[in-house]
């Protein structure tokens, strides 16, 4: 009678080898060599024949394993900290929120401010006769005053300056007191925190400023810490962690209401790029997402879903979508399939160790860089027709392959056809979505550092900077004076002006 194979060889010791028959030594051989080549085939995997992030690729060039193992598309990462403290684990939560602890001693300026200059503000229409008051109405009292940091542009440089703002309080003729109050703007409320943001220019910081904050912080990276040493090494500017946090939010939620008008532009262009990303929020796994033009480009932080999408861009939009392989764009019938993840999937099979796939894969790469080569040449159908029914063929005769990462791979490119080569009849399509990726790639990278966002409020804030920066970016606009103007504008509750069109 024949011995059965137990379930996985690694519960087997010698004694269990010795005693098996050989049909039972050969399932198990055949086990282990299917494991060794997925294993194999899975440490040779980089950014040039898969999804990875070049990030992840080793310092001395492809291949090879790093300390961030997993794909940036199709598999949900861990942050490197929670990998490398398995031991914490087992510690109870401590149920405190991030930050300065109720109770923790507070800390105060040590030196007081001294302004450079006086700003002083007048009330402009009595609130009572409604008749208009200048400055020559008999000032009764300062209501209040506050200092104000703010980043002047000078010669050669910038310089950061501090400004006493007074706020008067003048009586009319009418016998009414009039009192003038800075401007007050919008409102984030956020479940559970014990005071909500007010856009106000009440502020220590000024909109020039807390632009330059965001700017150190969104584009540039740097941690809240970072940005108060490098102010106060720099500049002689103290701030705390809270007033640069504040500020970095503040600039969040005025960019906004910007988001609605990019999409409408987005919405109604012949050409959109599409890519998705994971994203932490918290302890929630997220996604972030980017919709751009050649002009424009916005950036929104939710779930994966289908309707995710279907919100960005509606239902009816009028150009071609250039995507990946995600399910979620095949409700699109206007797509183009980036062919460059497919030659990323047809280069990892050419790498590998079964003969199948190797062929395979190198006769799928030799016929998509083929069709794209000779689509940007301009041939004419008698070259392009023999590559496409080639390249069909190649899929036709492996759809049914006994190896399933071939097998899914021909499947695939069968099922897509239509959007794969929709680019050799539109010959505006781009064949890649290297735009789409290229401009996530920062948002990895913060990803990286960072870990996130912490709450819905940040994460939409996080989202609209970056999409106001990138469409700023995309029409040769400097993003921080208009982002520093937006600022000024929501403070005092007024509307913001477009982001000007491309020079």
């Amino acid at each position: 009678m024949a011995t059965k194979t137990p379930r996985s060889p690694l519960e087997m010791d010698r004694a269990s080898f010795a005693a098996l028959e050989h049909i039972a030594l050969v399932e198990i051989a055949y086990r282990l060599q299917t494991q060794v080549i997925e294993l194999t085939e899975r440490l040779a995997m980089n950014s040039s024949n898969s999804s990875k992030p070049p990030s992840s690729d080793t310092f001395f060039g492809h291949g090879g394993t790093s300390s961030v193992v997993a794909s940036d598309k199709l598999d949900r990462v861990k942050p490197a900290s929670a990998e490398g403290s398995e031991a914490k684990k087992s510690r109870e939560p401590s149920g405190r929120k991030p930050g300065k602890q109720p109770g923790a001693k507070g800390m105060c300026r040590s030196k007081p401010l001294v302004a450079e200059r006086t700003e002083t503000h007048w009330p402009k229409v009595c609130g009572h006769c409604h008749g208009s008051l200048d400055n020559t109405a008999e000032t009764v009292r300062t209501a209040e005053a506050f200092y104000v940091f703010n980043l002047e542009r000078i010669a050669g440089g910038i310089r950061i300056g501090c400004v006493l703002h007074r706020y008067q309080v003048v009586r009319c003729g009418c016998g009414q007191e009039e009192a003038a109050a800075p401007g007050a703007g919008v409102l984030s409320f956020q479940e559970g925190r014990k005071r909500d943001l007010l856009v106000t220019e009440r502020s220590l910081v000024g909109p020039d400023l807390a632009s330059f904050i965001a700017a150190l912080h969104t584009r540039h990276r740097q941690s809240r810490r970072l940005i108060a040493e490098f102010l106060a090494v720099w500049f002689g500017v103290s701030l705390s962690v809270g007033t640069i946090d504040r500020c970095i939010r503040e600039v969040g939620v005025a960019c906004e209401p910007i988001v609605e008008d990019l999409l409408e532009e987005i919405r109604s262009s012949g050409i959109i790029h599409a890519d998705e990303t994971p994203w932490y929020q918290g302890a929630l796994n997220c996604w972030m997402w980017v919709v751009l033009t050649a002009t424009t480009a916005v950036y929104y932080i939710g779930s994966r879903r289908h309707e995710e999408i279907r919100d960005l861009l509606g239902d009816a939009i009028i150009g071609w979508l250039i995507t990946d392989g995600y399910h979620a764009y095949r409700d699109y019938p206007n797509r183009q399939r980036c062919l460059a993840h497919l030659i990323r999937k047809g280069l990892s099979l050419a790498g590998g160790l079964r003969p199948d796939g190797v062929r395979f894969g190198e006769w799928l790469v030799r016929e998509l860089r083929n069709l794209i080569k000779a689509v940007s040449e301009d041939k004419d159908h008698t070259i392009l027709n023999p590559i496409q029914a080639r390249l069909k063929r190649a899929c036709k005769l492996h759809r049914d392959h006994e190896t399933e990462k071939i097998r899914a791979l021909a499947r695939e490119i069968l099922l897509d056809w239509d959007a794969i080569v929709a680019f050799v009849v539109n010959r505006a399509l781009p064949p890649t979505n290297n735009e789409a990726e290229r401009a996530l790639r920062h948002a990895v990278i913060a990803r990286r550092l960072s870990y996130g966002t912490r709450t819905p409020e940040g994460s939409a804030a996080y989202a609209a900077t970056l999409s106001v920066v990138e469409t700023c970016r995309r029409r040769n606009v400097d993003p921080w004076s208009y982002i520093a103007d937006v600022l000024a504008r929501a403070r005092t509750n007024q509307n913001h002006l477009p982001i000007p069109a491309a020079l």
